[in-house]
């Protein structure tokens, strides 16, 4: 049954509202796969086997009754272990939260259950959705399915595995400086991280109170676009929660980009940083294609890449801070070494400091409103080259491996990473394409239009060949 594994949801769907796929022998199918993968990939905290068969029987029986929910309708699915589950651990991979069991489902937790959605598990993540690949943790890192000796990318490094690998059809991550965007790159799979305030983080673990996203994390961007009907709309309880109207996003779909002005800012990846060589002919070649789809390709120039990264920096650290004093100074010992210190740089920063880097976050989020008055997306690449071997990642990650993603937390923009090839050694590569605050449908349909007239999306790792890495 390893081939249901392999469908998208859009797929599954269309058999399941047919009544040609059983989603209870579609869950089987995943389970089985998860206990045979996961000892490999690490990608699971806790595998929810037993609520996974009992949301796929309610599931299948709503269906045979006519009670038909829609798309995700007993689709078996993964949270990064920082939302919130009703009952079931919700962990943050961290032995600081190890028996943190809520009494409340975050709001997308809940409106994935009330779409018929099945739970898996809760998927691994770096700690707190900061602490990077670290080996001190109660639980062990994700690992890469294209080469699990590699680096999966984080912080939602579980759920970017799990999708890969086949071992759920989607998942939830969180991103607040590329955390969904950066394991979507390294894993091969579409992540996106939407406009700020188009999905509720309420009953999400916070990092960054004015950085922190929710979204979809899945094989394609169609499958995004099914999840983010689901995620979007107002939540009044949530702060920074837009009252906006949510459009259709698989109506929005289309193969074609016909009159659309794509702006290229070259400069991030040429001169104020440094793309490897095969990212960044791969660019070209996504660039070339879409073109060939009707879209004009135009270079713009925005501010320089680290005037962005260093005023995001800022304010996330500070963030963090203010959100983890309390634990760090009673209990540092409950942390991982490499969260303690990426967290503890928030203590040094003065108030000063904080209050300019949010006015030198305005001053960029206009700057960036007038080029985008000029084109409808932006395409960078989402990360300066492929996956290293897992632990390469430091404390601090070197300039050399800045991601082209925290930029777009700073502005709040809808950006969505898609795979636009592979390295030389075979791992994925991507690139980011980024719209207008609240056109997350035209950043969905840009990336559709790209994957279908492309051919990676046929291709998945081949993870039964390497079962004896789980040893290592």
């Amino acid at each position: 049954m390893t081939e249901f594994c392999f469908l998208t949801i859009a797929e599954a769907s269309r058999l399941i509202a047919a009544r040609k796929l059983s989603p209870v022998e579609l869950t089987r199918a995943f389970l089985e796969r998860i206990e045979a993968l996961d000892p490999v990939l690490n990608a699971f905290i806790l595998v929810t086997a037993d609520k996974a068969m009992a949301d796929a029987r309610k599931a299948e029986g709503e269906i045979m009754a006519g009670g038909w929910k829609g798309p995700l309708h007993g689709i078996p699915i993964g949270l990064k272990d920082i939302y919130n589950t009703a009952g079931i651990a919700t962990t943050g991979h961290s032995a600081l939260f190890r028996h943190h069991v809520p009494v409340e489902d975050a709001v997308t937790t809940r409106l994935l259950a009330e779409a018929g959605t099945v739970l898996l598990g809760k998927l691994s993540t770096w700690e707190f959705a900061i602490g990077g690949t670290s080996m001190d943790l109660p639980w062990p890192p994700a690992r890469n399915p294209w080469n699990p000796k590699h680096d999966p990318g984080g912080s939602s490094s579980g759920t970017g595995a799990a999708v890969a690998a086949g071992l759920a059809m989607g998942g939830m991550g969180t991103d607040t400086g590329g955390s969904i965007r950066f394991p979507a790159a390294w894993c091969g799979i579409a992540g996106l991280k939407p406009t700020y305030g188009r999905v509720s983080r309420r009953g999400i673990l916070p990092l960054s109170f004015s950085l922190d996203h929710g979204g979809p994390m899945c094989w394609t961007s169609e499958d995004c676009a099914l999840m983010m009907q689901v995620l979007s709309g107002f939540d009044p309880e949530d702060p920074g929660s837009a009252d906006v109207p949510v459009p259709d996003f698989a109506a929005a779909l289309s193969p074609s980009l016909k009159g659309l002005r794509v702006g290229v800012p070259r400069h991030f990846w040429e001169t104020d940083s440094q793309a490897d060589e095969d990212t960044k002919a791969a660019l070209e070649a996504a660039l070339d294609v879409m073109r060939g789809l009707g879209a004009e390709v135009v270079d713009v120039t925005l501010a320089p890449f680290t005037d962005y990264n260093d005023a995001a920096a800022l304010i996330s650290r500070s963030e963090a801070y203010a959100i983890h004093e309390q634990y760090l100074t009673r209990t540092p010992e409950l942390y991982g070494e490499i969260a303690r210190q990426r967290i503890m740089l928030g203590s040094f920063v003065r108030a000063a400091d904080y209050v300019n880097a949010l006015r030198q976050r305005g001053v960029l989020i206009r700057q960036l409103a007038e080029v985008m008055k000029t084109v409808d997306v932006l395409v960078t690449p989402t990360t300066p080259g492929p996956a290293p071997l897992l632990g390469e990642i430091g404390n601090v990650m070197s300039r050399s491996r800045s991601l082209f993603t925290r930029v777009f937390n700073l502005t709040g923009s809808p950006a969505l990473s898609t795979p636009s090839g592979f390295s030389k050694d075979g791992l994925p590569l991507s690139m980011q394409i980024v719209g207008r605050p609240f056109q997350d449908d035209l950043v969905l349909r840009v990336g559709h239009a790209y994957e279908t007239a492309t051919a990676w999306r046929a291709t998945r790792p081949a993870l039964e060949a390497a079962p004896a890495l789980a040893a290592e």
